[in-house]
C-alpha cells in the first residue's frame, strides 16, 4: 500500500510539474515578447515583476516534485557508511527534519497571505499587483509541499516498520548513492 501511495503521488506531482513548466514557458514567452516590443519602442512593462512572481510560485510548487524524485540536496557522509537499517533510520530522520521545516514554512506563510487578503494589499510597484493574486498560489505550493512531505514520511515509515528497507530507500533515500549502487 505505501508504495502505491508514493507511486500515485509521483504521477500527480509530474502533472503539477508539467503545469508549472507550462506556466514558466508562458512567462518566458511574455518576457521575450516584451523584449521584442522594446526594439520598436513599445513595452508591456513589469515583466521583471511578473517573472519574479512566476518564479516564486513555480519554486513553491516544484519542491514537492523534487522531493518525490529524490532531487533535494543531501549530505550523506555518515549515511553512506551505515548498513541498510542505519541508512533507513537516517533517511527517516532527514525526511522528518525536512517535513517539520517545510510545515513550519507553510505555517508561517499563511499570516502573510491572510494580511494581504484582509488589507487588499497591492505591490508597491507601477503595476500595483494585488498581492493575494500572487501569494495564494505561492502559499498553496508550500502547503502542497508540506502535505506531500508528510504523506511521503508516513509511507516510508510504514515501509521501514514492515522491514521493506530497500523500498524505503527508493522512496526517500539519497539519489546520488542509489545511482552509484546500480
Amino acid at each position: 500500500m505505501p508504495e502505491r501511495i508514493l507511486s500515485g503521488l509521483r504521477r500527480l506531482n509530474r502533472v503539477v510539474a508539467l503545469l508549472v513548466g507550462a506556466g514558466l514557458l508562458a512567462c518566458a514567452g511574455f518576457v521575450l515578447l516584451d523584449i521584442t516590443l522594446r526594439q520598436v519602442g513599445a513595452s508591456f512593462g513589469g515583466t521583471d515583476e511578473i517573472s519574479g512572481y512566476a518564479m516564486a510560485i513555480a519554486t513553491s510548487w516544484g519542491m514537492a516534485y523534487t522531493l518525490l524524485e529524490l532531487g533535494h540536496v543531501r549530505i550523506d557522509l555518515i549515511r553512506s557508511r551505515l548498513h541498510e537499517r542505519g541508512r533507513a533510520m537516517m533517511d527517516l530522520f532527514s525526511m522528518l527534519a525536512l517535513t517539520l521545516t517545510v510545515t513550519l514554512i507553510a505555517w508561517k506563510c499563511w499570516p502573510v497571505v491572510a494580511n494581504s487578503l484582509a488589507n487588499d494589499s497591492r505591490a508597491n510597484t507601477p503595476l500595483e499587483t494585488p498581492l493575494p493574486l500572487v501569494q495564494v498560489p505561492w502559499f498553496a505550493g508550500w502547503a502542497w509541499f508540506a502535505l506531500m512531505a508528510w504523506i511521503t514520511l508516513l509511507a516510508a515509515a510504514a515501509l521501514v516498520a514492515r522491514g521493506r528497507l530497500g523500498e524505503s530507500e527508493q522512496a526517500i533515500g539519497a539519489f546520488a548513492e542509489q545511482e552509484t549502487l546500480k
